[in-house]
Formats: C-alpha cells, structure tokens, sequence
C-alpha cells in the first residue's frame, strides 16, 4: 500500500503547487539564467569583429565575421553574414557559423514561419557602393533599400543600420559592440555545462550557444511590443540611472498561475517584434525570428555613461539589448515610416491574422467546467430567457473521460452530437479543449498510436519524455514534426473524434507546453524534437507548432470548405495566421481589467488581432460593479468571452441582480450591434495586418499625448474606447486627440478634440466616442445569435466632420467559408460630401459564379453633425425619403434623438446615392 499512498501525497502536492498563485522563486531571474547574466556583464565596445571579404552572392551581401586581433596559431571559425533586401524596404540580416567548419550538429532555423510570398519578394541586389564613415580604417559597405533607404555594413568595428538618404539613422545592430556569438565547441577535458535549478539538471550536451546583441532606434520617445507582459503599452526601462525594475523582459512561454501585473516577467506568448515611435521621425520596427529563451533589456538613458565612449552618431535613440539561449542570428528590419507601415511590413514576413468565421467575432462563454448536458442546456436557455445574445458555449477538461482529450465523459455527456445540434438550431457553436499532453493510458488509442509511431518529444536519453500534466503521467506531441502534425490533424475528422459534429471547434490551452513536474513548469530544455532539435532551441515555438496542426486539421474537416476557429494559450510570431489567443489567467480585480487594455493593444501591435482577456478575471469572484465594468470594456476586444476558474462561484449575467443582468445585456448587444464593423476591421487586420484594436497614436502618430496612453484605445479608426477601472468612479478624464469632433457613442453629444474632457461616469455604460469624418456601419435588431442576424437590415451612422464630410467601409462575406479568397465578397465604401452620401464599389467584379449576394438593405441613416435637413432623394431611381428625429441607440439608458434617414431600403450590394435636400 506504500506506493499508493506515496503517489497520492505526489498528486496532492503538485496540485496544490497548482492552486497557489504565482511565486518569484519558482522561476528563474537573470542572474540564475547563465546566458542572461554572462550578457548582462558585457561592456560597451566588448565586440571586436571586423567584417571580411564582403561581396555580393545570389544576389544577398555576404561576408566573413573575425576577431580584429586573431591568435595565429588559433585562427578562429569565421561567422557567415548574409544581408537580404525585400519590398517595402525590409531588410533582413542573418549570422550563423559556416556549415563547411563542421560544428558540432547545425544551429536550428524555425521552419514555416515565414510565408512564402515574403520569400518571393526578395530584391537582388546587383552592386555595392562604399563610404568611410568618420575615421574608420574600412570603408562601409552601403546597398540600395527603397526609395530614401540605405542598408550600411560598417565593416570595423562591425555594425549594420539603415539610415535615410540623407543619412539620419533608423535602425541599427551593434552601435554599441554588444555583439557576441557563442560557437558550438566540443567540450574540454574536465569542464561541466550543467545547469541546475530547483532539483532539475539541465545537461546542455551542447554547451553555452548564446547570442546577444544590442538594437538602436533612433529618433523615438517611446518602444512597444515584445509580448507577452503584463504590463504597460510603452515599455519601460529595465537598466540604467534611476531604473527600480531590474529585470530585463522575458520572453519564455510559461504557464503562469495567477500572474502579476506591472511585471516584466514572460507569460505564455513570446513574439520577438519591437516597435519605436516617435514624433520627430515617426515608426520602425525590428524582429528577431528566434524560438529559444530570450531576454530583452530597455536601456535608460544615460546607462553607458560610465563607458567614456563617444556614441556613433549625434542622433538621439532609445537603445536595447537582445539576448538568447541559442540559435541564430535572423532579423528583420523595418523603416516603417508610419505605425501602420510596420505592423503591415511585419505581417508581410509572418502573415495576416486568418479570416475568423462571423460566429467568432460574437460573444463566447466559457467556464472551467460546464458540468453535464443538462447544465449545458441550462445555461443556453437562461441567456434565451434573459434575452441575451450569444454564439458560443464552451467546454473545459471536466467534459473528457479521464482527461482523455477528443473523447467524452459519457455518464455526464451520454448524447454530445445532440446537444451541438441543439445549440446549432439556434445557430450557436460549441468549442471543447484539447491539450498537446497525452495521456499515457495503454488502454487509450491516440497514446498507443502515437506511442507506436514514435511521435512524441523524446527526453535527452531518447525516450518518450513522461511529464506530469492534468491526466497525470503524459507525453507530449512531436508537432515540429511535419508527419506529426499531418496526424494529429486527421483525428479531428468527424469519424475519429467521436461525438463532435461541424460546429465544434478547438481550444489548445497548456501548449507553452506546460509540465507540472519540470523545470519552471515546462518541459525540459535537453528534450530531444524531430530532427535533434533540442527543446530549448525552439521551446517559444511549441505551442505554435500545435496551433497550427490543430487549425488545419479543421480545415481538413471541412474539406477545405470552413474556416477554423482555434484557441491558443502559448503565442509565437506568425500565431496570427493560425487562430486567436487570450491573455491567460488574470484575476478578478480592478488592476487585471486595467492592465488587460495595454495586453492585448500589444498583442496586436505584434500581429496577434484577435485577443482578448477573460471577461471577470479567470481566478475570484468579481464584485458586481467589476463584471460590469468588464463586460463593457471586454464588448470591443476583438476576442470577447466570459470565463472563469472552476473554484469561483458561478458569474453568467442573470446571477447579479435584475439591473446587473440589465447592464451587462446592454454591453453584450453593444458588440451584436457593431457586428459588421468588427467584421469589416477583421478583414483589414486579414489583408493589411492593421490590427482591430489600435493604441491611439496608431491613429494620431504626432500627437504625443497619445504616446504613452494605455487607458483609451480606438477600435478602428473611427470608434474611441476609454475604460472604467477604478471602483464607484464618479469622474474620469477622457483625452480626444486630432483637430475634428467627437460625437458620444450613446448621446451623439458632441466633444472638442484636442484637448482633455472632464466627464461624468455614468453606469450603464463607458466612455465610448465616435470619430468626426467617419461611418460605421451597424446591425441594430436583437437576436439570439449573430447567426440569426445575417438577413438583417443595416443602420449606417454618418458622424460629420468640419467640412460636412464623412467616410466608412463595410465588408460583407458568407462568413464560414474560403470563398471569400475567389473574389465572393461584397466591399463598400461610403462617402458623404457636398449634402449627398454615395455608395461605392471596392471589391472586385467577381464572375458569376464566385459572387457573393446579398438582400439585405439600409434601412436607417443617422446624420451626426448635420441639421435643418427635411429630406433625402434616393438616386438613380429618383425616389424621395423623409428625415426626421429617431433614436441613437435602441439600448437602455441615455439616449437622444437624431436625425435620422427612415427606410431608404437600399440594398447594400448596390452603387447608390442619397442627395439630403
């Protein structure tokens, strides 16, 4: 009976370490991270390489990274650089040790991150042209980029940057010689590369391989991005005089139990893009395509003041320094020179979010667990009873038998096909979660098919690596592997997951990958991938790998017919092609709703549109004012869903009180009734990259007011979302940045721009302003799901600017499937000027067969801004409408009447114009 009863004090520890919230000294630092303080300890200037026998190869610069003072006796490896100009003025640098040498085993190149129209795009360079820069002993190599670029290799000392023609810098790589590549060597006699931490070693049979170097932006007040942190928007320093944070950021994805926020620390995404801005100058960006550990310092300024050494140019910059386990160098630098220049340059090399299908984009919700068939069915009717709109209701780990993923608990769900089609007769979806740990049950099919097949993460003596996850001992799928994921995407078909039906969809949760019983929670860095590979080479990566498998296995589902819908808890580069992501498991308090906005404006910024946080925090039990506040703030993510941990006390909208329920169903139908604008954004984000939701001075780029606010954010470019994150708030101060107007979202009262608003906090709502010069289109009839909304007729909101004129855009698709990529679409733009408001054609003259219809028509036109207007002639039929005063908003509460274009029926595929007489 010992070892029973040992295994159970085993299952009961680790549980608990799994309820307490998170704790410093379960994860490393820097200074307990050999690599980061090895970096750390460099000086200004430490790099001596020169570069050599620079040339033009296969139309890239290449050239031979040495050491100036070389040991003849000893003569160094040379480091191979490669420099590739693409479109749009994208450069990329690559540095890795020469093949040719016989290292050790080769450094590991992440595969199919990077799309394939990037690679076409390359430009080959024909020439190279020189110039001494100061008093160097070299002259620099210099290759055309784009119209006003240069890319410059300075050759001694060694530094890459672009710069303006007229020679103001950009970007720039070791400006302060914090260059260093550590070679792959074969071990000294008596040398130990062992690494311990916390009761585990970690073997490093390869030994130390890091890379560090430092990034220069010049001209920029602030730096963005690198998620995932729960953080402010703008990052801040992390070294230098007056810095109390002295931990670089860290990007190493883990499963963080109840995170802190304001913290550097690394969460469960890691995405290598930072972006600069600044007024002077404007936006650029720079990208290290790297899946290792990676620890990023903000240096303040004046940090090298002790060094005596004068800068490398005149220019202002705010200066960083990048540090990784291992890999290669493989960077990416972009001149911008606008915000959305970058976020578009950036999604040309890692793609565009995928095209969600229109459920998606409605409210989701969720709870750790949903317990049977009849809570299910329970829960659906309730929000019918309460008249509250939803498309998707999810299932946790609780619904499978035995944590055994892709099967059922039959005692709890005996008839899963029936109860998705009961939701689906509704036109609501079921998502269930499945995790990439296995469960190792000999009795469990998918364990012995894939134990068999060898298609599992190997441990460092080549064993199927066993850690310890929610079904207790697991092994981990291999989807590095293309075989792998080519697999594991055939066991989504309807024949073998077995009670799913079309409308279910996937959640990916635990693919950091999180191991209770490893190192920090994860798996350890010595694992062995397909390939040799080593897990701390592409370890950012993993859930990645499995995101994308488990999206085109849903895509394999449908015979290529349906867009997927999956979610992911671990983020990389490129994540965005492959689904949505969340930002994890916050807590309900008023800090977490806050800290939620700079969250997922940088997931965005980093390519990562569609996210969102937990709406009421994961862990607690918000007050009622708190769920409130969230739901209204959580109705313009992009990613909207309602969830929380299984100890909490149940939260859906009908628990708090009549009025409660009131509120939080008027935030709700927010989001249903700017359904085609959230779409139309998503198709923006899907062509151009341009996220949904966008920091402030994404839209006003020299106003440096907006720079460091993380309060308010724009839904697109017409919609201002400014959040309550304070308990019984009575006041709060609103800045509205440009020259034009604002009108309130609810009132239509108008606002000044330019300046800060004093305004009073009302509850039924947060402060949401409508943009002067902008249309947005809306769906304003109440339904159970925006599946029964799709024939509806539509609302278009023209909110005038100074000038009496206005514009907008509407996408429009069968919202399920690909059919949208031949061309069946509709696309309109709406322009109002000169007293008349005139629909026009941007999409393309689709053939017959490809096109895409729709009856639906306008049934309301609201003119903000306009007056005295009695009546409206209908062109080309020449028919006449009245205008008369309707209401803003059919939603509880403040409201106001405006003037209003009644039933002008005007179908919405159609070129029209509406003359106001």
């Amino acid at each position: 009976m010992r070892a029973p009863y040992l295994l159970l004090l085993l299952l009961l520890s680790l549980h608990l370490t799994l309820v307490l919230p998170w704790k410093k000294d379960e994860f490393r630092n820097c200074n307990q991270t050999p690599f980061c303080k090895r970096a750390r300890a460099f000086k200004r200037g430490s790099c001596s390489l020169v570069a050599h026998d620079v040339s033009i190869n296969d139309g890239d610069l290449t050239a031979k990274l040495l050491p100036r003072n070389q040991d003849p006796d000893h003569p160094p490896n040379p480091l191979l650089l490669v420099l590739s100009v693409y479109q749009d003025g994208i450069v990329r640098l690559r540095i890795d040790e020469d093949p040719s040498l016989g290292p050790p085993k080769k450094r590991f190149q992440l595969p199919n991150v990077i799309v394939d129209e990037f690679l076409s795009q390359k430009l080959w360079l024909q020439r190279i042209s020189t110039e001494t820069i100061g008093s160097d002993l070299r002259p620099s190599s210099i290759v055309y980029l784009s119209d006003g670029y240069e890319a410059v290799l300075r050759q001694d000392p060694f530094e890459v940057f672009v710069r303006e023609k007229s020679g103001k810098r950009v970007l720039s790589l070791n400006s302060h010689g914090l260059f260093d590549f550590e070679q792959l060597r074969v071990k000294d006699e008596g040398e130990d590369w062992e690494e311990k931490f916390r009761g585990h070693t970690d073997t490093r049979p390869f030994g130390p391989q890091s890379i560090s170097f430092d990034v220069s932006f010049y001209d920029a007040d602030f730096v963005y991005g690198i998620p995932e942190h729960a953080t402010s928007l703008a990052l801040k320093p992390t070294r230098g005089p007056d810095v109390e944070e002295s931990e670089p950021y860290r990007l190493f994805n883990l499963d963080v139990f109840e995170y802190l926020h304001d913290s550097p620390f690394g969460l469960y995404g890691s995405i290598p893009f930072m972006i600069s801005h600044g007024k002077s100058r404007g936006t650029s960006g720079f990208f290290w395509l790297n899946a290792a550990e990676m620890q990023i310092d903000v240096l303040g300024s004046g940090w090298d003041a002790e060094s005596g050494i004068s800068l490398p140019s005149s220019q202002s910059s705010i200066d960083t320094f990048w540090m990784s386990e291992a890999g290669i160098v493989d960077t990416f630098f972009f001149v911008g020179p606008g915000p959305k220049d970058v976020v578009r340059q950036y999604t040309s090399v890692t793609g565009t979010s995928a095209m969600p299908q229109l459920f998606a984009t409605a409210y989701h919700q969720c709870r750790w667990n949903y317990r049977d068939e009849e809570d299910v069915a329970h829960v659906d009717s309730k929000f019918d009873e309460h008249d509250i709109p939803y498309d998707v209701l999810w299932l946790d780990i609780d619904h499978t038998d035995g944590k055994r993923y892709m099967t059922w608990d039959r005692s709890l769900f005996p008839n899963p096909e029936e109860m998705q089609k009961k939701l689906a007769a509704k036109g609501r979806y079921m998502v269930t979660v499945v995790d990439p740990h296995v469960k190792r049950e000999d009795s469990f099919t998918l364990h012995k098919e894939a134990s068999k097949k060898g298609y599992y993460v190997k441990d460092a003596a080549g064993n199927d690596y066993d850690g310890w996850c929610w079904p207790g001992s697991s092994s981990y799928l291999d989807a590095l592997s293309p075989e792998v994921r080519s697999w594991w995407g055939e066991k989504f078909s309807l024949q073998n997951y077995v009670g799913s039906t079309p409308t279910l969809y996937i959640w990916n949760d635990m693919n950091e990958p999180s191991v209770f019983s490893g190192p920090e929670g994860t798996m350890p860095r010595n694992a062995l991938h397909y390939g040799g590979v080593e897990h701390r080479e592409l370890h950012n990566a993993y859930g990645y790998y499995f995101h994308m498998a488990t999206s085109e296995g849903l895509v394999k589902r449908g015979d290529g017919n349906d867009r997927p819908f999956v979610l992911s808890r671990a983020a990389f580069a490129g994540t965005q092609k492959y689904g949505t992501v969340w930002t994890g498991d916050s807590s309900a308090e008023w800090d977490y709703l806050r800290v939620s906005v700079p969250m997922v404006l940088t997931l965005g910024l980093t390519g990562l549109s569609f996210s969102g946080a937990d709406v009421g925090g994961f862990f607690g039990n918000p007050e009622a004012e708190l769920l409130v506040r969230w739901f209204q703030l959580g109705a313009f993510y992009p990613f909207f869903r309602g969830h929380a941990h299984h100890d909490t006390k149940r939260r859906e909208p009908w628990l708090f009180g009549e009025r409660n329920t009131e509120l939080m169903r008027d935030a709700i139908r927010v989001r249903y009734v700017l359904l085609p604008y959230f779409y139309t954004l998503f198709r923006e984000a899907n062509m151009t990259g341009i996220p949904v939701v966008r920091p402030l001075w994404m839209e006003f780029p020299s106003d440096e007011v907006t720079f460091k606010n993380d309060e308010a954010f724009m839904v697109g470019s017409a919609l201002l979302v400014q959040g309550i994150y304070t308990k019984e708030a009575k006041k709060v101060s609103v800045y509205l940045p440009g020259k034009q107007s604002w009108y309130d979202f609810r009132t239509g009262t108008i606002y000044k721009g330019g300046i800060t608003h004093q305004l009073e906090v009302f509850e039924e709502s947060i402060p949401t302003f409508q943009k002067a010069g902008t249309i947005i289109p809306r769906k304003d009839r109440s339904r159970r799901s925006s599946t029964q909304m799709v024939n509806d007729p539509y609302t278009l909101v023209v909110a005038l600017n100074s000038s009496q004129a206005a514009e907008g855009e509407l996408y429009i698709d069968d919202g399920k499937s690909f059919e949208f990529k031949q061309g069946a679409f509709i696309h309109r733009r709406f322009v109002f000027s000169d007293g008349k408001l005139t629909s026009l054609n941007v999409g393309p003259i689709a053939s017959s067969s490809t096109k895409f219809s729709s009856n639906c028509v306008i049934e309301r036109i609201i003119l903000l801004g306009h007056s005295g207007a009695k009546s409206a002639l209908v062109e080309p039929e020449n028919r006449k409408v009245d205008i008369e005063l309707g209401p803003l908003h059919f939603l509880r509460g403040r409201g106001s009447s405006v003037l209003t274009i009644r039933k002008p029926n005007l179908l919405i595929s159609d070129d029209w114009t509406v003359k106001v007489v």
